[in-house]
């Protein structure tokens, strides 16, 4: 089986969005997304190879020195399927984007070390 990368990925506009819902709203779509994604994690339990986290914000290094910059980034996840489709459908509907603020997750293969495979 192949690891793939799942990055969630969302907008700054859908998370001000999200934060202008009714305190109550909010509060009951928050426990329907943890339960719905608690439900997606125990479905999918044998193909997820590391649970991953949310992220924080962000400092980009390059040769011009450290900069803080904003990216669509929210989380993450690692997953095996034996193809990328089959990754990618794991996350079809995914709470992340039905029910919280998310936009989307990306999915890509992730590859051995060129000499290390």
């Amino acid at each position: 089986m192949k690891l793939y990368l799942a990055i969630f990925t969302g907008s700054a506009a859908a998370m001000d969005a999200w934060k202008l819902l009714d305190p109550e709203t909010r509060a009951q779509r928050e426990q329907a997304g943890m339960n719905a994604w608690q439900q997606w994690a125990t479905i999918h339990a044998g193909a997820i190879a590391d649970r991953g986290a949310p992220l924080g914000r962000t400092k980009r290094v390059s040769a011009e020195g450290i900069a803080d910059i904003r990216n669509a980034m929210g989380a993450w996840t690692v997953v095996r399927a034996e193809t990328h489709e089959q990754a990618a459908a794991m996350f079809r509907d995914h709470p992340h984007f039905s029910i919280f603020a998310g936009d989307g997750v990306e999915v890509m293969e992730c590859l051995p070390m060129p000499g290390q495979a």
